[in-house]
């Protein structure tokens, strides 16, 4: 079985439970005797765990076979999920949420760091678009087991096997990860001085990182925060039914899974940069449909425009990272960028929350608006930052 078919499959698997703690924490608060208000400590346990393990793994996947931190990555979120399945208490649901992203934050680093250095821009946004169904996925799945009279421990507990299965695979065939960089990649390098002879890095590259690192940390806010806060906005903030609202903040994430799977083609012809900057500079104009106060649909346009034009920008910028660092240190580039994008997406949204309370729910738009700005204002100064005139 190809690395490709192996990537995603695992970010499918990871992703179903990945996607369905706000839906299972309803009946799970009840059954510990919880207040809803107390998931946010599952939640910082999960965050903290996973962003620790991306930088941490950065180091240590020079040392360790990819193949084997696969697989220890994905058995640690299904024994995280076995564990929750059966907890009798919040703490042991914390801890389970601490292991799941330790276990997610390893594979999160190991999956981009080999993409990086091994699939063309078709393949790492189609292994993206993958976590994008399976996130699409993992709400139905739960739906149904609910509706029919199953439980959340039922629900955790299949998942959990899920993804034994898949980390089973992985043990298998942990092989199959030893192999010569993609063709592409390999050539874009040689075109990179310091990256072909292994030169010390220049100042300027250092702030270029600086840069893209930050860059990772807003846009993966952006990102995360109209999913998040879509449904509040759509509902309060510009009066759409709930059941509409629901339908077109899955369509937001439908528009991901979209983007990715025909923007990465697009980026294997046109090339990963010109793919970037449509890219970018879209993010800022669908903020600012959902920003304007205007009626509804207009708002869904901008959360349908956000998802599209966020879709490409985290797998394409793992790649231009890959394609010019030198191979020892491409795992902790991406491990970096991993991390910030982790902090960014649990901070940023929480910060639009406290906006929200504020100022209502329809600053969710201008929350957006200013946020693409900033992330449109890095990523260009970052390209006249960067030496080589590419971020990563």
């Amino acid at each position: 079985m190809s690395c490709f078919v192996l990537s995603c499959l695992v970010y499918l698997s990871t992703a179903l439970p990945g996607s369905t703690l706000g839906q299972l924490w309803p009946s799970m608060r009840v059954s510990i005797h919880q207040s809803t208000g107390t998931l946010r400590f599952v939640l910082v346990a999960g965050v903290a765990a996973s962003a620790l393990s991306s930088a941490v793994t950065g180091r240590l996947s020079t040392r360790m076979a990819k193949g084997w931190l696969l697989a220890l990555g994905t058995m640690a979120i299904s024994a995280a999920l076995a564990l929750e399945s059966a907890a009798p208490a919040l703490w042991v649901i914390a801890f389970g949420s601490a292991v799941f992203g330790l276990g997610f934050g390893t594979i999160d680093t190991v999956l981009n760091a080999h993409a990086a250095r091994h699939f063309s821009a078709r393949n790492i946004t189609w292994m993206h678009a993958s976590y994008g169904l399976g996130a699409m996925l993992g709400p139905l799945l739960v739906t149904v087991m609910l509706a029919g009279g199953l439980s959340w421990r039922d629900a955790t507990g299949l998942m959990a096997g899920v993804v034994a299965f898949t980390g089973a695979l992985l043990a298998v065939t942990r092989r199959s990860w030893e192999q010569p960089a993609y063709s592409g990649t390999a050539s874009y390098r040689r075109a990179s001085p310091s990256a072909a002879t292994g030169a010390p890095r220049m100042p300027r590259r250092s702030r270029a990182l600086v840069a893209a690192v930050t860059f990772m940390a807003v846009e993966d806010g952006i990102e995360s925060a109209a999913g998040v806060w879509g449904f509040v906005f759509l509902t309060a903030g510009r009066g759409l039914p709930a059941t509409a609202a629901g339908i077109v903040v899955s369509a937001y994430w439908a528009m991901m899974f979209i983007g990715r799977m025909l923007l990465g083609p697009l980026a294997d012809r046109l090339g990963p940069s010109r793919v970037l900057a449509g890219s970018v500079t879209a993010v800022p104009l669908g903020a600012l449909l959902t920003a304007v106060p205007a009626q509804a649909p207009i708002a869904v346009a901008g959360m349908m425009l956000l998802g599209l034009a966020t879709a490409p920008v985290f797998p394409l910028i793992t790649l231009t990272a890959g394609t010019r660092a030198r191979a020892d240190t491409v795992a902790a580039t991406v491990g970096l960028q991993i991390t910030a994008s982790t902090i960014g997406g649990a901070l940023l949204p929480a910060g639009i929350g406290l906006v929200v309370g504020t100022l209502g729910a329809q600053a969710v738009g201008q929350s957006l608006l200013a946020l693409g700005l900033v992330a449109c204002g890095v990523y260009w100064a970052a390209l006249h930052t960067a030496p080589d005139g590419e971020i990563g």
